[in-house]
């Protein structure tokens, strides 16, 4: 069993893993890159003259997503000491993001690179993760960070498919757990940057017992249970065994499972013009929206929101939405799809 304990839903979700969430600052585990998008938009990354460079990686995806709606985080990584890593940790800082926790290391290892357009037309994202430094994280990294100053540990799962990150990072469960702090789980899986399969859904699976709220697609939850078509199953199991979760489906929206409920929510249809950076966005809207009061359906809608802000515009973290941004879409796309 998680530290989730609902009591009812419509009671005030009160609860552990929610009163940890509703303190607004969080502890974010996982890579920092550096994102190049064609410009202008609508131009094939084969043909493009110019890119644009900017914050890329899921965790770091989600940490200037929460600052840009008004939360704290502070990303616990590992950088490339070159102009790269720099670069990486210079717009963290201008996002609002802690680096205290970002450590700087010699050596080969590389921050990774995300080359992609802003156009759906046979989107291509062509990602550079050779010797990957975010997964040089050790244990005395994590054991360094002060686990009681953040209401919520939040994890992608990248960071589980090579040590020595993967064992860090279960450390820091166990260090969030002995202080208290639930566990925030993105499935986020990647296949190429696993070394199989089996071994991908052992530990994610691992990883999502360990848990206290987990996001993910129906095809992720699919490969943890063996089939797409177990996937919702699977979903049900865990959420049985006391934790949230919340099973995406793309354009037919989300279901949210907790406390025996199933909660089932549509999205904002916009013109995309990419794919990418709708999970991390979707999880600092959820979260955000939780933190300053919003119900559980509420703040999944103004997630699902905030996902669709982001496909719609060229580039990850500088589409994330502020609040402002996030109630004037809203205010201009006054309900979701029907489910």
């Amino acid at each position: 069993m998680g530290i989730l304990t609902f009591k009812t839903a419509s009671g005030g979700l009160m609860s552990t893993l929610l009163d940890g969430i509703r303190k607004g600052n969080f502890a974010v585990f996982g890579r920092t890159g550096m994102d190049m998008f064609a410009d202008p938009q609508g131009t094939k990354a084969e043909h493009a003259d110019m890119f644009r460079a900017d914050l890329g990686g899921s965790s770091a995806n989600i940490c200037a997503g929460l600052c840009k709606l008004g939360m704290q985080s502070a990303l616990i990584t590992s950088v490339s000491n070159d102009t790269v890593g720099r670069f990486c940790t210079n717009k963290l800082k201008h996002y609002g993001v802690d680096t205290q926790y970002v450590k700087v290391l010699d050596g080969e290892h590389r921050v990774s690179l995300a080359v992609y357009e802003s156009t759906m037309d046979d989107f291509q994202l062509c990602i550079y993760r050779n010797n990957a430094v975010d997964f040089q994280v050790t244990n005395e990294d994590v054991d360094r960070v002060d686990y009681a100053s953040f209401g919520a540990l939040i994890t992608a799962g990248t960071v589980f498919a090579a040590d020595p990150s993967r064992s860090s990072t279960f450390r820091a469960f166990e260090n969030a757990r002995a202080a208290g702090v639930p566990i925030l789980f993105d499935i986020d899986y990647r296949p190429y940057s696993w070394p199989s399969s089996d071994v991908a859904a052992e530990v994610l699976s691992r990883a999502g017992e360990e848990s206290d709220l987990i996001i993910g697609n129906d095809e992720e939850f699919g490969f943890m249970a063996g089939g797409i078509e177990k996937g919702l199953d699977k979903a049900r199991e865990l959420a049985a065994s006391g934790k949230m979760v919340i099973y995406k489906m793309g354009h037919e929206g989300a279901i949210t499972l907790v406390d025996g409920q199933e909660i089932r929510t549509g999205i904002y249809p916009v013109t995309a013009v990419k794919p990418n950076g709708a999970g991390d966005s979707f999880m600092a809207g959820l979260l955000a929206s939780l933190a300053t009061g919003h119900d559980l359906r509420s703040a999944v809608l103004r997630g699902s929101a905030c996902a669709s802000i982001v496909v719609s515009k060229p580039g990850c973290a500088p589409s994330m939405p502020t609040t402002a941004e996030l109630e004037a879409f809203l205010q201009e796309h006054p309900g979701p799809t029907a489910t």
